[in-house]
């Protein structure tokens, strides 16, 4: 009789897993893609830092040479000056 009521036991606890077992499978939630979205974000957003940062340095290298220009302007002046007070 204790055989019996072991193998009872063994079925429903079975049957009762694979009740627990089908309900959780069926309510799982569906994963969603966050970081794609985020990823490419970021790579236009450093693509245009990029992009900015070499404006940047276009402009510093036309404003060296806007300055030595005007250090050669003002050089010529200069010696232009002291050869006319030196006469």
């Amino acid at each position: 009789m204790k055989t019996w009521k072991s193998i009872g036991t063994a079925i429903m606890a079975t049957t009762l897993l694979a009740m627990v077992n089908a309900g959780c499978a069926a309510k799982q939630v569906e994963v969603r893609d966050t970081w794609t979205d985020s990823a490419n974000r970021s790579a236009t957003a450093a693509s245009r830092a990029e992009t900015a940062a070499s404006r940047a340095e276009a402009a510093a290298a036309r404003m060296e040479a806007a300055a030595q220009k005007v250090e050669n302007v003002a050089g010529k002046y200069n010696s232009t000056l002291d050869k006319s007070l030196n006469k």
